[in-house]
């Protein structure tokens, strides 16, 4: 089984508060993530949360099989949600897919294409990242790296691992444009004129 962690724990300093909560498309930027993950047919999905824990919670509508663990060290880094995130997993799952709640643009498509690049016999490769045109996207992490992962500090989140050994990522390619974050609240306001055009 291959299972989605949701990092929705932080602050939004840059934003201006809590960001997950911003409504696109007629949800928060939080839903964007668990729905692509759930249309992606992921049976686990685990929403890491933190700042404004219990706000966040309540604008979630969680599907059977996901559900929200609250990271109170949040504000030590995003590598504290990813353990937190990690640990929460259930013991069949073979790997997890990293989703952030600041990327909306990130679309079944593209979690479906991590999918289908790791091997749940051999659980190979351990590390997936999509390579978009102008970047990198989401990330799978197989269970033989979690331990590492959970060991990690600061605030680059498992970044640190592909930095530390970039040999050890296997880039699945995809041929688009990689979907805009939305740290500022202009980058909100481009994204809903986008999607309203």
């Amino acid at each position: 089984m291959i299972s989605a962690v949701v990092l929705a724990a932080g602050e939004g300093k840059r934003f201006g508060g809590t960001k997950q909560l911003e409504r696109l498309l007629g949800k928060p930027l939080v839903q964007h993530a668990v729905d692509a993950a759930v249309a992606a047919g992921l049976e686990e999905i685990v929403v890491v949360v933190g700042h404004d824990a219990e706000r966040v919670m309540g604008a979630l509508r969680l599907p059977p099989g996901a559900r929200a663990v609250t990271n109170e060290r949040y504000a030590e880094g995003q590598s504290t949600s990813l353990a937190a995130g990690l640990r929460a997993l259930g013991a069949s799952s073979e790997a997890a897919i990293v989703l952030l709640a600041d990327q909306p643009g990130i679309q079944v498509r593209h979690v479906r294409a991590l999918i289908d690049a790791f091997d749940v016999t051999t659980r190979e490769p351990e590390i997936l990242r999509i390579r978009f045109r102008d970047g990198p996207g989401p990330t799978l992490l197989a269970r033989s790296v979690w331990a590492e992962a959970t060991s990690l500090t600061g605030d680059a989140g498992a970044r640190t691992l592909f930095d530390a050994d970039p040999g050890r990522v296997a880039w699945v390619p995809v041929d688009e444009d990689a979907p805009p974050d939305v740290d500022r609240p202009d980058h909100l306001e481009r994204q809903r004129r986008v999607g309203s055009g």
